[in-house]
């Protein structure tokens, strides 16, 4: 039984499907005005994870990805210039290019990290006219209204607005500002956010526009462009519906983004809008938040100059998606050592079956398979799953043919490659683990877990005199080298 920790209610609740059978999934995508960093990336591997876990778990997942190319302005709500726009002028190019430079870049990420591509990754400059229509259901059901600079959401008229926040509106960070109505936008309430932007007042200058039904006097044909969050509700809908299963987004998204979204959408639709809303928690560089100006900004670049690229990919699954993680290149580097020491175990495994070393019926460990359920079952509990699959594999009393078989099936959700290598051989393993190294390794592992140390280090001790390999600890494994 599938239990998700549902933002929205903040419970822990069985997960009941629209359609049985399938989920519509929506998560939020990157604004591509410059590289993603690996905080961004953090985010769209745990979507990853999460997909290819309801898959294993039996669900057909449509998976809806965006991508945010206009619209997103530097405040998040409605001050400021749109990012896009900032990262062309910064750059000499059009937004368009921009776009197209960073999406290629965004894509080749994703890559290095084995993300599966979604079902659909929906650009919002090609919904312009969905998010048109949205808007005028808006207006014309009396949850919008008209200014002479923008189109704007009345949150007094949403019913429950703060409900996925839980914060009192005068608190919530959200709209154009705290406090009092901004005579300059002429809005009802301060915390009114826009659904259209007017090409006039500060985004005269804007570089991406389109016409539009709306009238202001101080524009022609409604030349403007949309606001951030309608962007989502209207792809969303295009794409998946008026209810969506899953929407999942970073935790930064709860108090605007996701508030705002839920109130244009159902406002519009007259229908729920998510049943389950997942928020990431996020990736702190050295215990602290990362900040371009300090440098502790990292890039997939930065991470594949000292390590295998999915050695990060090691690294996020030993975190819950829930939980804030703290990167730190020793953190990284354990994470190497322990995909390192699976995939050579994994080779060593292949090596054994093709050697026709001790062949039984091969299949997957039925209990095994049955606690790496269990943990995805667990709001996607990946560290545990993790952890099975350590478990698993220094399993004495399995051949290496359901070894092999069952980590296989368990790949699909960690998406390591692990067989790999092993389908593509280019030499024998660099470090080979015969029966008793394994055990060896298997009882220092017992040890440790244990936290008898002694025992621990006589064993690290012993596998270095006797097979040469020098034993590496990181927090949840052990791993060999020359």
């Amino acid at each position: 039984m599938l239990k998700i920790k549902n933002t929205l209610t903040k419970k822990l609740e069985e997960f009941k499907p629209i359609v049985d059978g399938k989920i519509s999934f929506y998560q939020c995508g990157p604004t591509v005005y410059s590289r993603q960093h690996i905080g961004n990336m953090r985010a769209a591997t745990l979507g990853d994870f999460i997909r290819r876990s309801l898959i294993l778990l039996g669900y057909e997942v449509t998976y809806v990805r965006n991508i945010t190319d206009v619209g997103h302005l530097v405040s998040d709500a409605d001050q400021g210039e749109d990012k896009m726009a900032k990262g062309a002028k910064k750059e000499g190019l059009q937004p368009a290019e921009i776009a197209a430079k960073y999406t290629q870049v965004y894509h080749q990420d994703l890559n290095l990290l084995n993300i599966v591509p979604p079902t659909h990754e929906p650009t919002a400059s090609t919904y312009i006219h969905e998010m048109q229509q949205m808007i005028q259901q808006l207006l014309e059901k009396g949850f919008a209204y008209t200014t002479p600079t923008a189109v704007y959401f009345d949150i007094s008229k949403a019913q429950d607005y703060t409900r996925l926040s839980g914060q009192k509106l005068e608190l919530n960070q959200q709209g154009a500002g705290h406090g009092t109505v901004d005579d300059l936008t002429n809005k009802h309430n301060s915390e009114d956010f826009a659904l259209w932007l007017f090409k006039t007042g500060e985004h005269e200058q804007a570089l991406q526009v389109w016409t539009s039904p709306f009238i202001s006097p101080l524009v022609i044909e409604g030349l403007g462009l949309p606001g951030w969050h309608i962007e989502c509700s209207a792809m969303s809908k295009s794409l998946l519906g008026n209810t969506i299963d899953i929407h999942m987004g970073g935790v930064e998204h709860i108090p605007v983004h996701h508030t705002n979204e839920i109130a244009q959408s159902e406002s519009a639709n007259g229908e729920a809008f998510v049943n389950y809303w997942l928020h990431n928690e996020h990736l702190l560089i050295d215990s602290r938040k990362m900040a371009k100006s300090e440098g502790t900004a990292y890039y997939m670049s930065d991470i594949s100059e000292q390590v295998p690229a999915l050695a990060l990919r090691y690294f996020f699954l030993q975190s819950h998606y829930r939980s804030k993680q703290n990167f730190t290149w020793e953190a990284l580097q354990a994470a190497a050592n322990g995909l390192k020491r699976m995939q050579e175990l994994v080779f060593n495994l292949a090596f054994k079956v093709e050697s026709g070393y001790n062949p039984l019926p091969a299949g997957a460990n039925a209990s095994y398979t049955y606690d790496f359920k269990i943990a995805l079952e667990d709001d996607f509990n990946l560290p545990q799953a993790l952890a099975v699959s350590w478990n698993m594999l220094q399993d004495l009393t399995l051949s290496p043919e359901v070894k092999i078989s069952t980590i296989t099936r368990f790949d699909q959700v960690l998406g390591l490659k692990l067989l790999d290598k092993v389908e593509n051989p280019d030499s024998t393993p660099d470090i080979q683990i015969t029966i008793e190294l394994e055990a060896l390794l298997t009882e220092r592992q017992a040890a440790r877990a244990n936290k008898d140390w002694a025992k621990s280090d006589k064993i690290r001790d012993q596998i270095k005199q006797q097979f040469g390999y020098t034993v590496v600890d990181s927090a949840n494994s052990q791993s060999l080298t020359k």
